[in-house]
């Protein structure tokens, strides 16, 4: 599962650098980190959105929860990789938390400076 989002990484990183004009990835890491933050929150509340009409019995709203968190992940990792960090980085620490308890891992990360 985990590959499709390092070919996307991969392609990310490829187009980080191209023409503005010819390629959105490079419009978005040259309008800077704000631009891309305010796409993933447009994203995110697009999700909720759909996820919530799929909630209310609204079957015909699961393909747009598909759609919109793909874009959400997406945006993601533009923000991702305009910070120089990459979901592999991501994944591992998911592996890190899978064998611990949601409430253990959330009291652990109150404990921690930074958090």
């Amino acid at each position: 599962m985990s590959e499709i989002l390092r070919e996307l990484a991969s392609v990310l990183e490829q187009r980080k650098s191209a023409s503005s004009d010819s390629s959105y990835v490079a419009s978005l890491h040259e309008q800077g980190l704000g631009k891309i933050l305010q796409k993933i929150e447009e994203e995110a509340l697009e999700t909720i959105e759909a996820a919530n009409a799929c909630d209310a019995g609204n079957g015909k709203y699961k393909e747009a929860v598909i759609h919109e968190t793909a874009d959400l992940w997406f945006h993601t990792m533009v923000m991702l990789s305009h910070l120089e960090l990459s979901p592999d980085q991501v994944l591992e620490e998911l592996e890190k938390r899978f064998n611990i308890s949601g409430l253990d891992e959330k009291a652990l990360r109150q404990t921690m400076p930074d958090s």
